[in-house]
């Protein structure tokens, strides 16, 4: 049922109300029209309606145009007048009875009186099958067709409809889906002449109830029995965008670790028919969605923050690297644009950057590195100079990958193997040079580096190194926990090292990890380079790995119960020529996509994104380290961002948005 503006007088009737009925004993359903008397307050029957034909289902109003409503009937549709309540009649029929393979639907001018013998036998025809004693076959979705008849009729039958919100004034348009996954669009215009409709196939796909039309062209579906879809009406298409995920109905279920986390996961049969899907259900994490801008960054290859001096509490950069060009953005209520003012080179891509001393932020591009001290513009405690203090260093060959830690610069080139040592020095008053250090040929190609943030030298602290490190090494001496600078890389060997990063020290290798990982039938898992590597302190020493084929591997040392590091990794307590061979101790598929790991700290034992498929939250828990899912949108990249306003938020990138979190 539902309301109807008509032409009848408020003071007569008021309001009336369209109702489909089905009387006992009869085999269709009736229109029916009452109203609330004026003068008695009574409810009147005012009139019947009844077409021979399907049976009706639904009565809906059109919107701005008072009057006329939609009577849904199983494999077509009636446009009504109902202007005068007293006086129903059909001016359209819009017939859904196509083949199964989708034809599209046909609108007929006023409807004509059907022949009901004539219209039965029809039906019959349609539905002889060879059995003789399955001819109404068509509720079933189990009904097979025989292989010479696969355009078979069928009355096909709109399971949900939605009006656009927004429709020009006097084009009303109405979006329905079929019970065969259909979905059209029926435009409507009022002339001269009458009522007019135009009616538009515009996409295919599950079939979906109920349906959403909202703002912006966006329509959202919902799958009975599977996962739900936000679609956008594009050029007279709809184009799938994000999906739903319904887990509902759970047939069966069964508790399992499968992947030897100590984390027991649930593994469910859900959804029925073609939605059904077997899916893994695990704990997960929610973001608060702050902001979302407008989708303009297509082709972004990193996302950075920084902060102008170590020990500042919030960011004051964001750094977005394209293809060919970098931008940096101020940090705080608005983004601004103040590329120009940092001195980072604008029109080339940006591999890595970061702070490496208080003031002193570092470029990393294939061409070569590059130091700069901002301008006041774009910190208040920059140089109060018209332009950016900047210094450049080059190498003869084309960098591939680099990274950014306290007081040093590494980076790689392919083509040689070769990996450079930078460090910076004061010269004069803001006058710095950019040097090298060392310089070493490799075997295998780097394919990524990580410099531990924090100067583990200095870190004499339980939540550093563990729990019982102050115990085990006394708190009152530097020099018993005084720990090598070091960085992480990758190689395409393929293997993961530790090399020392000693400004005294020439190049030596701490520690080494090969990766060799084989499927379940004992052959090798190809692309297993490492696309990101991470150190994390937490009650254990760990080495992070994430792969290019969607692996994630987490490397330990065999040390004894006295050691938190390896040997090789203390400059005075333990020999320093021990080479400590790091062990596999767990391999996770995360996805299928390269795997990458950004800490939400400036700490060794800072929690971790990984990004993939979707993305996860890697966390300490139980003398281990623990997994969960976070409730976003799959995301390319991610950065933490902290600022007055947003003291612990995430800035990740996602359908060619930004979206803060």
């Amino acid at each position: 049922m539902c309301f109807m503006r008509t032409r009848c007088s408020m003071d007569e009737y008021y309001p009336v109300v369209a109702m489909i009925i089905n009387r006992k004993g009869s085999d269709a359903n009736d229109l029916s029209m009452y109203a609330l008397a004026a003068n008695d307050g009574g409810i009147q029957y005012l009139s019947g309606y009844s077409e021979p034909g399907p049976l009706a289902l639904e009565i809906a109003e059109i919107p701005q145009l008072d009057g006329f409503g939609l009577l849904f009937r199983a494999g077509d549709i009636l446009i009504v007048d109902l202007r005068d309540p007293k006086d129903i009649c059909c001016t359209i029929r819009i017939s859904m009875t196509g083949s199964l393979v989708g034809e599209q639907i046909s609108v007929e001018d006023p409807c004509r009186g059907l022949d009901v013998d004539d219209d039965v036998a029809a039906c019959a025809l349609l539905e002889l099958r060879d059995s003789g004693n399955n001819i109404m076959m068509d509720d079933s979705y189990m009904a097979i067709d025989g292989a010479d008849n696969p355009g078979s009729m069928k009355s096909r039958v709109i399971c949900s409809w939605s009006w656009e919100p927004d429709a020009m004034r006097g084009q009303p348009r109405l979006i329905f889906c079929l019970d065969d996954g259909e979905f059209h669009i029926l435009e409507f215009n009022w002339d001269t002449e009458g009522l007019k409709v135009l009616p538009e196939r515009v996409h295919r796909g599950l079939p979906c109830k109920p349906l959403l039309w909202m703002d912006r062209g966006m329509i959202a579906g919902f799958v009975e029995m599977g996962d739900g879809m936000i679609l956008h009406l594009e050029h007279g298409r709809l184009v799938h965008r994000s999906t739903v995920q319904n887990v509902g109905p759970i047939l069966d279920l069964a508790i399992a670790d499968y992947h030897g986390e100590k984390q027991d996961q649930l593994f469910s049969c859900c959804g029925m028919c073609p939605e059904g899907s077997l899916r893994v259900i695990r704990n997960g994490v929610n973001v608060e969605k702050l902001l979302r801008t407008e989708p303009i960054y297509q082709g972004v290859t990193g996302l950075w923050t920084l902060r102008m001096k170590k020990t500042d509490t919030y960011h004051s950069f964001l750094v977005l690297a394209f293809v060919e060009e970098t931008r940096i953005l101020s940090v705080g209520l608005s983004f601004n644009d103040i590329s120009d003012a940092v001195g980072f080179q604008t029109e080339v891509c940006t591999l890595a950057c970061g702070l490496i001393a208080d003031g002193l932020l570092v470029q990393i591009h294939s061409k070569g590195v590059k130091l700069c001290l901002p301008t006041s513009y774009a910190h208040p405690e920059g140089a109060t100079l018209t332009s950016p203090v900047c210094v450049d260093w080059y190498p003869d060959v084309t960098i591939s990958v680099g990274a950014v830690g306290h007081d040093v610069v590494a980076v790689a080139t392919s083509n040689p193997c070769c990996l450079y040592i930078l460090r910076v020095r004061p010269l004069s008053s803001l006058q710095y040079e950019l040097y090298e250090t060392q310089h070493v040929q490799l075997q295998y190609e780097v394919s990524c580096i990580s410099i531990p943030e924090e100067d583990l030298r200095l870190r004499t602290s339980s939540s550093a190194f563990g729990g019982d490190f102050r115990k085990r090494k006394g708190n009152n001496s530097a020099a018993e926990v005084d720990v090598r600078m070091f960085a992480v890389i990758g190689t395409h060997k393929p293997s993961v090292e530790v090399i020392s990063l000693e400004p005294d020290e020439a190049f030596r290798l701490l520690s080494i990890g090969s990766i060799s990982v084989n499927n379940a039938l004992g052959a090798p898992v190809s692309g297993c380079i490492p696309e990101n590597v991470r150190f994390v302190a937490s009650e254990r020493f760990y080495i992070l790995a994430g792969l290019r084929n969607g692996m994630l591997l987490r490397f330990e040392s065999g040390t004894s119960k006295d050691q938190y590091l390896p040997g090789s990794f203390y400059k005075e307590s333990f020999a320093p020529s021990l080479n400590a061979l790091l062990q596999l101790v767990a391999i996770r598929h995360i996805g299928i996509t390269p795997v990458g790991l950004v800490p939400l700290h400036d700490s060794a034992n800072s929690d971790i994104i990984v990004l993939s498929d979707r993305s996860w939250l890697l966390y300490a828990s139980r003398h281990s380290l623990a997994y969960s899912s976070i409730s976003f949108l799959p995301a390319s990249h991610v950065t933490p961002v902290s600022s007055v306003d947003c003291p612990s938020g995430l800035l990740f990138v996602a359908e060619n948005c930004l979206h803060l979190v």
